[in-house]
């Protein structure tokens, strides 16, 4: 495989926030010419597809300020700094739905917007729910409430854009792909 890859020359920090930071690094190119890059640095997250015995889906709908929107997705966070990913897909879960689960099981890791960004989200299935007796609350600035749903509406629930995030897509996708494998 041919490397494209790009040396940094320098990186001027513009911005350091609470969820994330912003840079530009200008790099040279593989020919010998240089660019800049507007790099977003993030801590990475979890996500979760947690499952019902009946096998429906915890969602949960919120406002998503960058969007002007309510969209509905899979329970998901900002991983803290040090902390283990199955430990904040555990803490999430909670803090998000009310729900433990006894089995937490990763499936895979992905980049959501690697042409500018470094976020890495981990993505868990979670089975064996149950209702926390007094579950950790969620942070003070977030506001969501709770759906149960089926893969066939959550299916329905992308067509009208109230699904429109990666990682739900992504986890819908899985589902979907997992009843087809059974069905064979």
């Amino acid at each position: 495989m041919k490397s494209f890859e790009e040396k940094t020359l320098s990186t001027e920090q513009i911005f350091t926030g609470k969820v994330v930071s912003l840079q530009v690094d200008e790099v040279e190119l593989p020919n010998g010419k240089t660019s800049k890059r507007e790099i977003i640095k993030h801590p990475g997250a979890v996500a979760v597809i947690a499952l019902t015995g009946d096998n429906k889906i915890i969602m949960v709908e919120q406002y998503r300020k960058a969007l002007e929107k309510n969209i509905v997705e899979i329970p998901a966070g900002k991983l803290e700094k040090g902390e283990k990913p199955e430990i904040c897909a555990a803490r999430e879960l909670e803090e998000e739905t009310g729900y433990a689960c006894s089995s937490m099981e990763w499936l895979m890791s992905f980049y959501t917007s690697p042409g500018f960004a470094d976020e890495l989200i981990h993505l868990y299935i979670a089975k064996g729910l149950y209702k926390k007796e007094n579950p950790a609350s969620a942070d003070e600035d977030e506001f969501v409430s709770l759906m149960e749903i089926t893969v066939e509406e959550a299916l329905e629930l992308m067509e009208k854009q109230s699904i429109h995030d990666a990682k739900t897509v992504l986890a819908i996708q899985y589902l979907q792909l997992q009843e087809a494998m059974v069905g064979k």
